[in-house]
């Protein structure tokens, strides 16, 4: 057992048992460095990383390697999920050196942290050839090193987007966003671009809220024919629902199989809202499924979720879920054929030794009754067979940004579903970062069996938690949520802010690495940036207090340039900026308890962009929306206001969804 034993993270514990010396990240790891005048060896990966593994495996379990890592450096053990200012940092410096990015990320640097030389996968002898090298210019060419080193800090340095251009959030700017999407649509398989395809959850978010408040028939159909595409997909489990990372291929058929949080609590907002919208039924049920998935599979004992399901079983990428047509007719006898139609599993087999991940072929969520309920009962015949093979390992670790993400989805399912189990599931993971993760009034991004991990929020888990308070704060109509997200907002103005209207993702406070990110751009989750305006916009529409929507106008004006040039790397800044230019709609409904349903229901049904909704008794305490808000003629009472402007108030559903649909 190495220095990683006594890690809290899983990730970490794989390699515990590695003849490699690992350190974790530490200062004493760099002042070893120092002490035997050695470079440090950065790996950075994850626990559900398929690669990750097969480098670990063929160099890190091999003991020659070992070696010559152990005499050469001093090396170092990143969780990504853990550390993501570390990742951030060297992933720049990675892509800058090579181009491209990816894990495991493979970083030489000096002792002071600089790094001199990037890439992400090296097969066993290129890794053993590469560490004989880098160690033979350590000691045969340190100036040329040094000055690399420095040459790389100073590009990435100058790299973060901190006092660049600005863009207001317009109209034309989302137009251009838009077009900007619609013209990479892949209108064939749907998505954008081609593979490996990532589902594209924050764009279709945008997406969303751009037919709603410009009435675009062409972005709305954008977003229903890839959630089709990807909801009948491999991509997805059509057994257990839930979404694969991505898809190996354009057509979303054969996923790398590693489930994680974030995307499925993404994708479960953009399947309710869809539902919401088109009162599709085929909608309805992923969201409800992805919904069961996350409560399921990725609920913790000591409560909140797990991070990712692995990619692997047993060493074998993809072995719980493929299946062949004689492994049907195994488990379901005469139904196996039709099920090999249905879910299109033939011969030759769509993934790997003539293997098929399902795909649902046919239309079933629209057929006869009968063949509903056969289908139905195949499922569960075929998933109680899948739970006999070898299963993928969780990354039970709890994150506390993703987390959110997944409150606020739930805190919508329930919502707009009447699902009980969302709606008490969102209140007590909301609950669990409150109370667990929030530690001095300042965020810990971890947590795992219960107990809070060392490593601090980072922005997005203040902006994440923080909108994630505040759906819970709607869900439930208490104050203390409304004073929880404030003070999650307060922290990130005040120790995040870069005084020109961005944010640094890291606090002024954190550890000092050789640069300090700024990443605006929406990747595989919310940047930091636009997950803090997310939540500022709502906190300013709930609060009645305007210098916080100012500061997400500030904020989402550094992001602009990135909306209108390069939207797909924007779409959850986009999806804010759309509520931000729709007002946002404030509803107020107040009511005796038990009352609100009609005009609650309406509410819902038909808000428009980032809306956000109260329903209590009037003047409720730490509810401000609600106050000075009377019943009228002793009736329950719809107030709806935009930009802190209110229209007279209504008292009917129907007088309601004119307002709101005018």
């Amino acid at each position: 057992m190495n220095r990683l034993g006594n890690a809290t993270s899983p990730y970490l514990l794989q390699h515990a048992d590695n003849p490699v010396d690992w350190w974790e990240w530490s200062p004493e790891a760099f002042a070893e460095a120092r002490r035997r005048d050695v470079p440090v060896l950065i790996s950075v990966g994850y626990a559900a990383c398929h690669w990750c593994h097969v480098m670990a495996h063929e160099s890190f379990e091999d003991e020659q390697v070992a070696r010559l890592m152990n005499d050469g450096f001093v090396a170092i053990k990143v969780d990504r999920e853990e550390r993501p200012d570390v990742d951030a940092v060297y992933m720049t410096a990675t892509q800058a050196m090579t181009g491209q990015g990816g894990w495991p990320m493979t970083v030489f640097a000096t002792p002071g942290g600089d790094p001199f030389f990037c890439g992400t996968y090296f097969p066993k002898a290129n890794f053993a050839r590469l560490l004989d090298s880098v160690r033979t210019a350590w000691r045969d060419q340190r100036e040329q090193v040094l000055q690399q080193g420095a040459s790389v800090v100073e590009a990435i340095g100058g790299a973060q987007l901190v006092g660049g251009p600005k863009a207001p959030i317009s109209a034309e700017l989302l137009a251009a966003a838009a077009n900007g999407l619609l013209k990479e649509q892949d209108t064939t398989n749907g998505g954008f671009g081609g593979a490996p395809k990532f589902p594209p959850h924050m764009s279709l978010l945008f997406l969303l809220r751009h037919y709603q408040r410009t009435g675009s028939e062409e972005a709305l159909e954008a977003v229903r024919f890839a959630a089709e595409r990807m909801g009948r997909g491999g991509i997805y489990d059509q057994l257990a629902g839930g979404f694969a990372r991505y898809s190996v291929d354009a057509t979303w058929t054969v996923p790398h199989f590693e489930k994680m949080l974030y995307d499925n609590a993404l994708l479960l907002r953009v399947y309710t809202q869809l539902a919401r919208l088109t009162g599709d039924s085929f909608a309805r049920r992923v969201a409800d499924e992805t919904a069961e998935f996350l409560l399921r599979d990725l609920g913790t004992p000591a409560g909140g979720l797990a991070s990712a399901l692995d990619a692997d079983a047993a060493g074998v990428e993809g072995l719980t879920y493929a299946w062949k047509p004689e492994q049907l007719t195994e488990v379901l006898g005469d139904d196996g054929s039709w099920a090999a139609d249905l879910f299109n599993v033939t011969a030759q087999g769509t993934f790997e030794h003539g293997s098929s991940v399902l795909v649902l072929a046919r239309d079933i969520d629209a057929a006869e009754p009968a063949l509903v309920e056969r289908w139905r009962d195949v499922r569960e015949r075929l998933l109680a067979a899948r739970a006999a093979r070898p299963q993928p390992a969780r990354d039970d670790k709890v994150v506390a940004s993703w987390n959110g993400l997944a409150v606020t989805a739930l805190a919508e399912h329930g919502i707009l579903t009447g699902a009980e189990s969302s709606r008490v599931a969102a209140i007590e993971i909301a609950t669990v970062l409150a109370e667990r993760h929030v530690v001095d009034g300042r965020l810990r991004r971890v947590s795992r069996d219960g107990v809070v991990g060392e490593p601090a929020g980072v922005l997005d888990d203040y902006g994440c938690v923080a909108e994630a308070f505040l759906a819970v704060h709607q869900l439930t109509t208490d104050g203390a949520w409304l004073d929880r997200a404030r003070e999650m907002l307060d922290v990130a103005l005040a120790h995040f802010g870069t005084g020109e209207g961005g944010f640094y993702d890291t606090a002024d406070d954190a550890e000092r690495l050789v640069t300090r990110p700024a990443d605006p751009t929406d990747n595989a989750t919310p940047s930091g940036l636009s997950s803090v305006c997310a939540a500022l916009v709502a906190y300013a529409a709930l609060s009645g207090e305007p210098s916080y929507r100012e500061a997400a106008d500030a904020a989402l004006a550094t992001a602009g340039p990135v909306i209108g040039g390069h939207p797909r790397f924007a779409g959850y800044s986009a999806t804010v900026a759309e509520a931000a230019l729709t007002g946002p709609y404030e509803i107020a409904i107040a009511a005796p308890a038990g009352q609100e349903g009609p005009l609650l229901t309406a509410a819902h049904r038909h808000a428009p962009p980032g809306t956000v909704i109260v329903a209590g008794e009037p003047d409720r305490p730490g509810v401000p929306l609600l106050a000075d808000r009377p019943l009228q003629s002793g009736v329950p009472t719809a107030y709806v206001c935009r930009g802190f402007v209110c229209d007279r108030p209504v008292t009917s559903p129907d007088d309601l969804v004119a307002r709101l649909t005018r």
